[in-house]
């Protein structure tokens, strides 16, 4: 079963120094039917302007994902970590029993655009961490590269829950696919581009949640980018 969640449904607004659009209830935002899938909890696509972006700020207990789409990011955490996100890095930051960190466009003429990922841990009380890997598009063209995953496996940046993360580039008639294990779920979302997943299309924005399906086939309709979540 493939179910749709149309870019123009989400949630969010305009703040000036923000645009935002959540797939999931988040902050302001609430609708009971969307409050996460399985163990992914927040998918916010977020346009940062120039200069702006989120002052420091707590999180605890939550497996937090940046993945940049255009221009970059400027992270500072409590943990002493200081980096700039750019487009291709696989970012993550297990803020466990407790961190603070502040995110701001690194550039002062130039917007940031990203997806900010939220995954709930296996449990409560990890120790806090940070980790930032690159990966090249090379890798991601054409095929599913693992970028986040709970053992690391392929160099991927580690998560503490069952949950794997994939991205691909497609061209217009490329085309992926991917198996889902037994009692498997997924979330797909485009971050660029459209595709066709089992024949059903999705626009950018849009994401798609799988339960009881065991084969994926994810075909660019145009030039794309997609995100997709494998998980418990």
């Amino acid at each position: 079963m493939i179910s749709i969640r149309r870019s123009a449904e989400r949630g969010g607004g305009d703040f000036g120094w923000l645009k935002t659009q959540h797939s999931f209830s988040f902050d302001r935002y609430y609708d009971p039917r969307f409050m996460g899938f399985r163990s992914l909890r927040v998918i916010n696509e977020d346009h940062v302007a120039p200069g702006e972006g989120f002052p420091t700020h707590p999180h605890r207990d939550m497996e937090i994902i940046t993945y940049l789409l255009e221009g970059a990011l400027e992270h500072k955490d409590s943990l002493g970590t200081g980096s700039v996100i750019r487009p291709g890095d696989g970012q993550r930051m297990s803020a466990g029993k407790g961190i603070r960190h502040s995110e701001f466009n690194h550039s002062k003429t130039d917007s940031a655009h990203l997806l900010q990922i939220w995954i709930i841990p296996d449990r409560s009380g990890h120790t806090p961490g940070y980790e930032q890997k690159q990966f090249p598009a090379e890798e991601k063209k054409g095929k599913l590269r693992l970028i986040a995953s709970r053992d690391g496996r392929d160099g991927s940046v580690t998560i503490h829950q069952d949950a794997s993360l994939y991205v691909s580039l497609l061209a217009p008639g490329q085309q992926v696919t991917h198996e889902l294990g037994h009692g498997r779920y997924a979330w797909l979302q485009v971050a660029k581009g459209a595709v066709e997943l089992n024949g059903k299309p999705l626009k950018q924005g849009d994401g798609a949640a799988v339960s009881e399906e065991s084969r994926l086939t994810i075909r660019g309709s145009e030039d794309s980018e997609i995100l997709l979540f494998d998980l418990a």
